[in-house]
């Protein structure tokens, strides 16, 4: 029951997300046959023709009632600016943005829990302080600054890796990987930056309580007692951090991939925003929040099934 509401609640939140965005893009200047004509949209009959044939002349409100029922029926629509279906335009933009965070993803989680144990066992030794400080740094900065670093250090000075990609949308996965690497090092120190101060937090917490202590006592060695109780303790607070990073992901790319002219969701939809190519743009929005709502409602569930007290504390609010 309680994961059926946590269901119905985010569906309500993907609704009310969509219906903002579509009022919010409606409100931008111009439109796509303004930004494609250019000088020509001055001509009052050019412009109300291009609307007429892209169907932009309609009502708001209009508009987004058929844009809607479309969804419904799993159509993303038309691209304006491409004259292609949404879905074929975003499908190798996807995959490239998936490369990203997947990667990201598979260097930060095991990278935050380690650093997090490691961190609360040392409790203030200098490579707590000095781990803490370094990663504390890195939540402050914003993506760019850090992306901007990397580039000048590895990309720049040694020369180790490119600095932008090269390569084209459609490269297979093993040609994109050298241009990977540093994208993927600044998304992966960001979620690292949040993951593991929690890890560390939980461990502490549960290390220092009495059952840890009446463990000890019963003569159970330091190592069990902290994979065995400590880190299941820590594990459900971190998935949800670790899933709001994941999304949070997908929300940097558009930066990261931009200071890297990586060919991903993140190019694309500047692209579109600059086209207004509103059903490009309200495309990316839908699988953002689709992405969001699938990866909250994931950790919701391991959480539970890892400490079922989660879900007993639920169902008596």
């Amino acid at each position: 029951m309680t994961l059926l509401h946590a269901l119905l609640s985010r569906m309500l939140s993907l609704a009310a997300v969509l219906c903002v965005c579509f009022i919010a893009l409606e409100t931008l200047p111009g439109d796509a046959c303004t930004a494609f004509l250019d000088q020509d949209a001055q001509d009052p009959e050019l412009l109300h023709n291009c609307r007429a044939r892209l169907g932009i002349d309609q009502p708001t409100l209009i508009r987004l009632g058929g844009w809607v029922g479309a969804l419904i029926h799993g159509d993303l629509g038309t691209s304006l600016s491409r004259g292609r279906p949404v879905t074929e335009v975003l499908a190798p933009q996807l995959r490239n943005t998936i490369l990203l965070a997947v990667l990201a993803a598979l260097v930060a989680i095991p990278v935050s829990i380690v650093l997090g144990i490691l961190a609360a066992v040392r409790r203030g030794s200098t490579f707590d302080v000095g781990i803490s400080a370094f990663f504390l740094v890195a939540m402050t900065l914003p993506e760019f600054v850090i992306a901007t670093v990397l580039i000048f250090v590895f990309a720049i000075s040694l020369q180790w890796l490119p600095a932008i990609t090269v390569v084209p949308t459609g490269a297979a996965i093993l040609e994109m990987l050298p241009n990977v690497v540093l994208p993927v090092a600044v998304l992966s120190l960001v979620m690292v930056a949040h993951t593991m101060q929690v890890v560390r937090t939980r461990v502490i917490e549960t290390m220092q309580s009495g059952f840890i202590e009446a463990s000890r006592l019963r003569g159970l060695s330091f190592r069990r007692v902290l994979l065995g109780h400590a880190l299941p303790s820590a594990l459900p607070p971190a998935l949800n951090v670790i899933a709001l990073s994941l999304a949070s992901l997908l929300g940097g790319v558009v930066v990261i991939e931009r200071v890297f002219n990586y060919p991903g969701l993140g190019t694309l939809t500047l692209q579109a925003i600059h086209d207004r190519d509103m059903p490009l743009v309200q495309g990316v929005v839908v699988i953002f929040t689709l992405t969001y709502i699938g990866l909250s409602l994931i950790a919701d569930l391991i959480s539970t099934l890892l400490d079922p007290r989660i879900a007993w504390r639920s169902d008596q609010q």
